[in-house]
């Protein structure tokens, strides 16, 4: 899961399609319809608290790559605690927020396994104003390279950044830490609550290694031409 290895790695591997979605028997309907297109599925809080939990064990169970997207942030402890049981479901991929202690807890709790820990740098739905007006003194991208170094510091195994930021995160990071992009829309589709927004072949071309995709796919009519479309614009890229 690591950025080393995308030599290795077909787009299909490089494509993670977002379950948003209310319930686990529509996220169930999703992967049927994608079935043998996509591989790899991130489950977040609305389908994590609706079951979504003991699917994405079912998922990892079958082989099945899942990016349980957490985003956790507590005292040591209570991280450390929740980052010990995540291992033992078999997911791919866990995001912890990019905070120092927290990041270091995480690393140290997954030692040893094949967890790949992500730390999120800055939300895609967060702009300049968004970080003036929670108090932060750096503008978006700023922080998300302060961020990045910080987890390359605490041992993490990747970033989850906008695609605008991955090529200037890549500078630093280096080769061997994923690069997971959210905020991809391909061009002239919605892009809904997301503002540093890329689309998927220019996410490629900027480094990133993993990109994020949810509404545009699971949303679609027809989600497998939607997805296939997708991986033939990261394909040329």
């Amino acid at each position: 899961m690591i950025a080393g290895t995308l030599q290795a790695q077909s787009m299909q591997e490089r494509l993670i399609v977002g379950l948003d979605v209310p319930t686990v028997k529509e996220a169930e309907q999703a992967v049927r319809e994608l079935d043998g297109v996509v591989s790899f599925y991130k489950i977040g809080y609305q389908l994590a608290f609706a079951g979504g939990l003991d699917f994405a064990k079912e998922l990892a169970s079958g082989g099945t790559k899942v990016f349980l997207d957490m985003k956790l942030l507590d005292i040591d402890h209570t991280v450390a605690k929740g980052v010990e049981n995540i291992v033992k479901m078999g997911v791919t991929m866990l995001t912890i927020h990019a905070y120092p202690k927290a990041m270091a807890a995480a690393v140290e709790a997954a030692r040893g396994s094949d967890l790949c820990l992500l730390a999120v740098s800055v939300l895609t739905s967060m702009d300049e104003q968004d970080m003036i007006d929670v108090g932060y003194e750096y503008d978006p991208h700023t922080l998300v390279l302060r961020r990045s170094e910080q987890a390359l510091h605490a041992g993490m195994g990747g970033i989850v950044c906008s695609a605008a930021e991955a090529e200037a995160v890549r500078r630093i990071v280096g080769p061997d830490m994923a690069v997971v992009t959210p905020g991809i829309r391909p061009a002239g589709s919605d892009h809904g609550d997301q503002k540093r927004v890329v689309t998927p072949g220019q996410a490629i071309r900027n480094g990133s290694s993993h990109l994020v995709v949810g509404r545009p796919i699971v949303a679609a009519a027809n989600k497998r031409e939607a997805a296939e479309a997708i991986l033939d614009e990261m394909r040329s890229a």
